[in-house]
């Protein structure tokens, strides 16, 4: 269930009145989000020239590299993700801003005014706004990030990109999309459109196939890595190479080893449109300014990390499935282990009761010492004692704490005083959202 709240009462008094008129749950389906933007003009057919991107993990950093890079080269472009991690507002940046409140408060209210009756869902509304925004404004470009799935994501409304992508696939979100990786798959394959490229990282092989079946359904022409584009990391460069030619870029700032793809498929799709003009020297400035709030962000000085030991390192990542664990668990062994030595690792874990803990957990048992167990707040989430059951069994050393400060203040207890430690908090990007606020890192 997507929700929000304003400390700006213009729009809290509308995201009031959304709650009261949405059907109180996430739904998939293009029926209402297609009668509430025929009702608004459809606006989805004003938009400058976009890029569609989905997947399990990746597709927000790929959208931020995407943005990054079409800054680079001098252009504007609006960005629509989700979800929010601390202000509703970063859902829709317009023009390369995010929205403040005063034109969020009008433009909810103008689309409220539309949507008595249809039962649009909290995310179709929000979908519908960002699309009526985008098509007042001006800019070079539009990147879309598909909120869940694909197919039948309020997104895929959608019906002249110029490109679309699919980064990491998995399995999550199984009550929605399928238990299967094939059927996940076709889901998230489901933004192809006729005549439009459609970019895709390296899967199985029964994965590749479904991906290539869909497309082929739709009339799109599927360009994966490997065969159309690749890339390959070498010490600190990215290499990336077409059959247009070579780029090098530095290797991305933001954290993991998982990145570099998601900047190659950012420069994959930018590289196999024709819409927008981007200079090489765009994709490197890309690699070395790119922030994605709670991807492996090292958190600053502030209330939170203030609690713990002088010279420690608090870390922040939303990822909640295995796929992402795996991402997340080797860049942490990564920032733990740099060379000789170890530094000792703790966990902050809270997680939706709707995710798997065991194949969030396992990847981190070779790498943590200890988990500390949080609640999510105002969301359904697993029992701290639950998640603390768990990670006791797989070899950590366990505890419950009722919120993150707490399990902060109990870590600078139990740490070892002569090694300053390491602490990941991951999970939920809700959690993530009261980490940041409670830092005083809100997005910008």
């Amino acid at each position: 269930m997507d929700t929000a709240t304003s400390t700006n009462a213009a729009v809290q008094t509308q995201l009031d009145r959304l709650w009261s008129l949405s059907p109180g749950a996430d739904i998939l389906g293009l029926e209402r989000i297609t009668a509430l933007l025929d009702r608004l003009g459809n606006p989805q057919h004003r938009l400058p020239p976009t890029i569609h991107v989905a997947g399990t993990n990746g597709k927000g950093s790929t959208c931020a590299f995407l943005r990054s890079a079409i800054e680079a080269a001098g252009l504007t472009a609006h960005v629509y993700t989700s979800p929010h991690l601390v202000r509703f507002n970063e859902r829709i940046r317009v023009a390369g801003r995010l929205i403040d409140d005063a034109a969020l408060a009008k433009l909810l209210e103008d689309v409220l005014d539309h949507a008595e009756g249809i039962g649009a869902s909290f995310f179709e509304v929000t979908t519908a706004a960002a699309f009526l925004a985008f098509s007042r404004t001006a800019a070079d470009a539009c990147i879309i990030e598909v909120g869940l799935g694909g197919r039948l994501d309020a997104t895929n409304v959608l019906t002249r990109p110029v490109a679309t992508g699919i980064a990491q696939l998995g399995i999550d979100h199984q009550s929605f999309l399928g238990d299967t990786a094939e059927a996940i798959a076709g889901e998230k394959a489901g933004i192809a459109k006729a005549g439009v490229p459609l970019v895709t990282m390296r899967y199985s092989d029964s994965v590749t196939q479904r991906v290539a079946e869909v497309a082929q359904a739709a009339g799109a022409t599927v360009l994966p890595t490997g065969t159309d584009w690749r890339f390959t990391v070498e010490a600190d460069r990215l290499l990336y190479t077409d059959a247009a030619g070579q780029v090098e870029t530095p290797l991305p700032t933001l954290a993991g080893p998982h990145q570099p793809e998601n900047l190659a498929l950012a420069i994959a799709l930018l590289r196999h449109q024709s819409a927008l003009a981007i200079p090489p020297e765009a994709y490197s400035a890309a690699a070395r300014h790119t922030r994605w709030p709670a991807r492996m962000q090292r958190l600053h000085a502030g209330p939170l990390t203030a609690l713990l030991p002088p010279g420690s390192q608090l870390w922040l990542d939303g990822g909640h499935n295995p796929a992402a664990a795996a991402a997340i668990s080797a860049t942490l062994d990564a920032i733990a282990h740099p060379g000789i030595g170890r530094s000792e690792v703790h966990l902050v874990l809270g997680m939706l009761a709707n995710k798997d803990p065991v194949g969030l957990l396992a990847p981190f048992a070779r790498v943590a010492t200890t988990l500390h167990a949080v609640p999510v707040p105002s969301h359904e989430h697993h029992a701290p004692a639950a998640l603390a059951a768990i990670a006791h069994d797989l070899g950590l050393a366990a505890h419950t704490a009722p919120d993150v400060a707490t399990a902060l203040l109990d870590i600078t207890e139990i740490a070892d005083p002569a090694e300053p430690p390491i602490v990941l908090i991951l999970g939920s990007l809700y959690l993530a959202g009261e980490v940041l606020s409670a830092n005083d890192e809100a997005p910008d």
